[in-house]
């Protein structure tokens, strides 16, 4: 015997249950409205980001231990930033939870390449989330201004997080085709749209914080 759900028979409770479903979808889209409330003003292109610097530039994952194309993408963008005077040192923040598995030397290997010194790249091993880059690049490298590269559907997110972490922050959004793994991007910022939100006012510690590093600073001073 097949149960079917009960539906509300009096116009009463039908207008008691619309509500209850419009107020469920307004609290869903609220962390997205105060992402794009707190980053209305901070995106840009590489052509017209404020000089800054430091340029952040996230993980993106690894493709048979080279950077995957939305990662190389970020990397050709922050390298282009270097190359044209408008940043001066690259943090590159991403996964290195295993001996097999080095986004950040990934990176700093691909930006060598493309024109920008190992001196100016800094490594940061445990960038495992965008909360915890940002938090780390304010607590352990003592950023507090930055340019972040990453793709347009992550970028608002990626602002949001890093100004409730202290870093002062303009976003560059990197173009992409409108694919199958861009449209799930999206799909997946809409979920985390929430987390950060969760992350913004409880501003848990990252995974793993450690102790300072100077070499944001040692780089801006060569």
């Amino acid at each position: 015997m097949r149960l079917r759900p009960r539906l509300p028979r009096t116009r009463r409770a039908q207008r008691r249950t619309v509500q209850a479903v419009m107020a469920v979808c307004a609290l869903a889209l609220l962390p997205a409205a105060w992402m794009f409330t707190t980053t209305g003003d901070r995106l840009r292109s590489t052509a017209d980001v404020p000089r800054t610097d430091v340029a952040v530039v996230f993980g993106a994952g690894l493709w048979d231990g080279e950077p995957s194309p939305y990662l190389a993408h970020r990397l050709d963008a922050a390298a282009e930033l270097y190359r044209a005077g408008r940043v001066r040192v690259v943090l590159v923040t991403g996964d290195n939870s295993r001996a097999s598995y080095d986004e950040p030397d990934a990176m700093r290997t691909y930006l060598t390449r493309h024109g920008v010194p190992s001196r100016a790249v800094v490594s940061d091993y445990a960038g495992f989330d965008t909360w915890d880059s940002c938090v780390r690049a304010r607590k352990i490298f003592g950023v507090d201004r930055a340019v972040l590269v990453t793709q347009g559907f992550h970028v608002r997110r990626a602002v949001a997080l890093c100004e409730a972490a202290g870093v002062s922050s303009y976003g560059i959004g990197v173009d992409e085709p409108h694919d199958v793994t861009w449209y799930a991007g999206g799909a997946r910022e809409v979920l985390a749209a929430g987390k950060a939100a969760f992350d913004a006012v409880v501003r848990p510690d990252p995974q793993f914080l450690g102790k300072k590093e100077d070499g944001v600073r040692a780089a801006l001073a060569r």
